[in-house]
């Protein structure tokens, strides 16, 4: 919403006046801002967690996902990057090619890219081909005796090159990784709040009847403030408080951070910037797609609302 916009100083600073502490104590900012956020989402993911960083988060969905199906392992899109905890490093492709390589545990799909990937735009169905690869994998381990505990994918790859998933693609890997016991994690850190201009959430891209099973957010949530979010089912949450071991998190959704959560929420609301997102996003692709004409190295400009992609290439045929 704008480096120290006004509102978020306002709200953090009148907040800090009166009380912060340790999430122990109950506050009201935090069932409002989880009600505020609530309204954002499918009202099936209702179940909120407070952390302070989108690691953390993404993190906190894996434990989620595993006590729920009582599986392990978990299949990634190819250059995924999810965050700096160890656990995080092992199904993040991006870097871990670069340092202890690929757990036993980690399958990776190819990221659906119809520009440069395995299936491309003149491929007769993208979304299928794309989405078998995932059965496939899944089919792989299955014989090696191993059980899909989740599919973890951004809504929309960001380091993995700022990639606009064909329309059907997730609901295609969510039949066939429920179908194995496993549950969809959407990795909304980067892409969601309204970025993509058209809805709230990037999910949102692939249609309505598509809602994942865990949804993690981070950086914009709090305008720069460490403020993370898990939004998961009633059933999800259920089984992991099943284990009598509760999930604490000293600071996540301390009063200032909530009161902060709650501002970024007014102004995106306030300042139409859903709206101003899709208008600025328009325009920024109509120029760009004006220098593609004239510029050879432009491949291709791809994007929805402020998330936008220009492939710079050498050579047109490849």
């Amino acid at each position: 919403v704008g480096h120290c916009h006004p509102d978020i100083v306002k709200a953090a600073h009148e907040q800090n006046q009166l009380l912060n502490t340790n999430s122990r104590y109950l506050h009201d900012n935090l069932v409002d801002y989880a009600e505020r956020l609530s309204k954002t989402l499918p009202e099936k993911l209702c179940i909120f967690y407070f952390l302070n960083s989108g690691s953390e988060a993404n993190d906190l969905a894996l434990r989620l996902a595993r006590q729920y199906t009582q599986h392990e392992d978990v299949i990634v899109l190819d250059h995924a990057y999810h965050g700096h905890l160890t656990s995080l490093i092992d199904i993040s492709p991006y870097k871990f090619r670069n340092l202890e390589g690929q757990k036993e545990w980690v399958h990776v799909a190819p990221v659906p890219d119809t520009y440069r990937g395995l299936y491309r735009e003149d491929h007769e169905n993208s979304v299928t081909a794309y989405a078998d690869e995932v059965k496939n994998i899944i089919e792989r381990a299955h014989k090696k005796g191993r059980k899909i505990a989740a599919f973890f994918a951004e809504s929309l790859p960001s380091v993995g090159g700022q990639i606009i998933p064909p329309a059907g693609y997730f609901q295609k890997v969510a039949e066939h990784v429920h179908k194995a016991g496993g549950v969809f994690i959407a990795d909304e850190i980067q892409v969601g709040f309204g970025r993509v201009g058209k809805h709230f959430w990037a999910f949102q891209l692939q249609g309505e009847d598509f809602i994942p099973d865990i949804v993690t957010m981070g950086k914009p949530i709090g305008n720069g403030h460490p403020l993370a979010c898990v939004a998961t089912t009633k059933e999800i949450a259920e089984a992991f408080a099943a284990t009598g071991v509760e999930y604490f998190n000293t600071f996540g959704g301390n009063p200032v951070s909530c009161a902060i959560g709650l501002a970024v929420l007014d102004v995106i609301e306030k300042e139409h910037l859903q709206a101003h997102a899709t208008e600025v996003g328009n325009f920024l692709m109509k120029i760009l797609k004006e220098q593609q004409m004239k510029h050879p190295i432009i491949g291709d400009v791809r994007g929805c609302g402020l998330f936008i992609g220009v492939d710079l290439i050498k050579d047109q045929a490849k």
